[in-house]
């Protein structure tokens, strides 16, 4: 029996021209795509990496919260860096919303993204008990 899918978009222009979706819940899981640091209007969000780096996890956590869930419930990110010496920015970044959470995690660097201006890009995992 299929389970079923509840869905979450966070109005990326990228959504519909690629066919994904922001977040996607299946069950207690919800599983965020990649998320890179764009804003409501689509343009790229300015500033430094830590910058972009909290954009990004506001995107995941209100997807997150959209489907039921907080972020509390995240068990798992993915931090695709583009430089290495951006580490301690967007770790800082990732502190401050999953500093006392402190869920399984993976920072990669070397990443080539769809912008040049990225800087970054995360994905997320969550599992909820309520669920």
């Amino acid at each position: 029996m299929t389970q079923a899918r509840s869905k979450a978009s966070s109005g990326s222009p990228f959504e519909a021209s690629i066919g994904f979706s922001r977040a996607i819940r299946v069950g207690n899981r919800i599983l965020v795509s990649g998320t890179a640091p764009v804003e409501a209007d689509g343009s790229s969000t300015p500033g430094d990496a830590e910058a972009q780096a909290a954009r990004c996890l506001q995107i995941i956590v209100e997807a997150v919260e959209t489907l039921g869930g907080t972020a509390a419930d995240v068990v798992r990110t993915r931090m695709f860096l583009v430089n290495p010496a951006d580490a301690a920015a967007v770790g800082r970044a990732h502190g401050k919303i999953f500093g006392d959470i402190r869920p399984a995690s993976t920072m990669l660097a070397g990443a080539v993204l769809l912008r040049p201006e990225w800087l970054i890009e995360i994905e997320a995992e969550a599992v909820l008990d309520h669920a």
